[in-house]
């Protein structure tokens, strides 16, 4: 089929509209209230999500977001708003909107956005390089929610992930080789990505084996020793158990054991957010230096910078 208009709607998970504790507790009813984030049972998560975590959670978790917050605004909005600029500036024929699986834009209001310009077909690109049920699919749901409620559907593309495209690789290599060139090469590389439930990967999602693509792409394009790699998972929430080795607990090893110089990538993240700019580059960063390390750098994710641009440019216009 053949369409008349192509728009690009580029969807990540969402921030707070704020760093108060408002804002924060707004943005986490949303997110934990999704079923693709957390399955217990309604019964038993709603008294405990309204009743302890909420109250409890929101007013720490905003005090870190004060310690990130950029004079835009929210860090993941601020790159995901310039990413959407430099790819409209690329593709200037084809419509690019922004929607956020949680807090604002809505997904909703980004499709409504493309749909009002007489968009007959889009291209959905979910900035997760590694699929995961519970980010990439909560996309798929709400996008079939969404024009569940239309008459008149537009051609779908649906870009399930890209773990291994090739401009993404490069990306990643080029901001380690950078990283390196500056602070000098490691004593280990290690690739943190966000985690999932266990039970989850139990369950059928694919996303351990995603990540394990990337790293062994990364390191291929690298031509690094693999023995100088490795991949950790971060942002364990709850009492079951996540997938393993923990990122903390691995950084907290390897300073007793002796490691130096450590620098961390997160490939999952395609924006730096809450989760690279204070768990990993300042939460864990104290971890190893407590432990006997002596040298710790954090490697920012791709941002807007020019070569991930270009890989999303490439990875839409083949799929118009």
């Amino acid at each position: 089929m053949r369409y008349k208009k192509t728009g690009i709607l580029l969807v990540n998970l969402g921030t707070p509209d704020a760093p108060t504790a408002d804002a924060v507790k707004r943005y986490l009813r949303q997110f934990l209230s999704d079923r693709r984030v957390v399955d217990t049972s309604r019964l038993l998560w709603w008294p405990l999500l309204r009743g302890v975590i909420l109250p409890v959670r929101s007013p720490r978790v905003a005090k870190l977001y004060q310690s990130v917050w950029m004079e835009e605004g929210s860090p993941l909005m601020v790159y995901s708003r310039r990413q959407q600029k430099a790819l409209a500036e690329r593709l200037p024929e084809m419509p690019v909107a922004l929607g956020m699986s949680y807090g604002s834009p809505s997904l909703e209001s980004a499709v409504n956005e493309l749909l009002s310009q007489d968009v007959d077909h889009i291209v959905v690109l979910p900035l997760y390089p590694q699929y995961s049920c519970s980010t990439v699919a909560a996309v798929w749901d709400e996008l079939a929610r969404i024009l569940g409620k239309t008459r008149a559907i537009p051609g779908i593309t649906f870009i399930r992930d890209y773990a291994t495209d090739h401009d993404y690789i490069n990306a990643l290599a080029g901001t380690v080789k950078a990283s390196f060139a500056q602070h000098g090469e490691p004593d280990l590389l290690l690739l943190s990505y966000h985690g999932i439930p266990q039970r989850y990967a139990n369950e059928g999602d694919d996303y351990p084996q995603r990540c394990r693509d990337t790293t062994r792409a990364l390191v291929s394009a690298l031509e690094i020793n693999p023995d100088k790699v490795m991949m950790t998972f971060q942002s364990r929430f709850g009492r079951e158990p996540w997938l393993t080795p923990y990122t903390d607990e691995t950084l907290k090893m390897l300073g007793e054991k002796g490691t130096k110089h450590i620098q961390v990538m997160c490939p999952g993240f395609s924006a730096d957010c809450l989760e690279t700019l204070e768990e990993i580059a300042v939460q864990n960063r104290e971890i190893f230096l407590e432990a006997g390390g002596t040298k710790y750098e954090y490697i920012p994710a791709l941002n807007d910078s020019p070569e991930h641009i270009d890989m999303m440019q490439a990875l839409v216009s083949s799929r118009r």
